[in-house]
């Protein structure tokens, strides 16, 4: 494994998840890494297919495609530079409802010779973030939880994430 490698880099090595916006709302380069996580759940899609009788057609319906919902993704236990997540989700809080932004959560391989996976979710917005307990220890993280609503989820394979 080279330890140039990007997801190496201090003090993100020990987590596997990196969050990205595109670019807003941090005015920041599009795709710059403003977060890491140990932990991501809720990467989900689900759909409720439609069933169509027929008449004269008594051994079941025929079955289409119906709408699709996304699950609330969960970010746990992770930092952020520069407070620019809880930032996001103050002025969201604060009456701007429609400020969404693309996010992409960057999946690392644990061995760094294979691409890393990306998920993208479209217009997404925060609805819940929890900051850590504040203690004197300096083994814990900044964001204990950030809960992400999305209008679409799909995935890619990244490139240039290992050797």
């Amino acid at each position: 494994m080279t330890t140039n490698a990007p997801f190496l880099r201090p003090p993100m090595y020990a987590f596997r998840f990196e969050l990205a916006f595109d670019p807003e709302p941090f005015k920041r380069p599009k795709g710059e890494t403003v977060g890491s996580f140990a932990e991501c759940t809720g990467l989900e899609a689900t759909m409720e297919p439609k069933v169509i009788k027929a008449g004269g057609n008594n051994y079941g319906g025929k079955q289409l495609a119906g709408p699709v919902t996304f699950a609330t993704v969960v970010l746990r236990r992770g930092i952020s530079r520069g407070g620019q997540l809880f930032k996001w989700f103050h002025r969201v809080a604060s009456g701007d409802y429609g400020h969404r932004c693309g996010v992409t959560i960057t999946v690392f391989p644990p061995d760094g010779d294979s691409e890393p996976l990306l998920w993208k979710l479209s217009r997404a917005m925060p609805v819940k973030f929890k900051a850590a307990d504040l203690n004197a220890r300096a083994t814990e993280v900044g964001i204990e939880e950030l809960h992400l609503v999305h209008e679409g989820l799909t995935l890619e394979l990244g490139k240039g994430g290992g050797k």
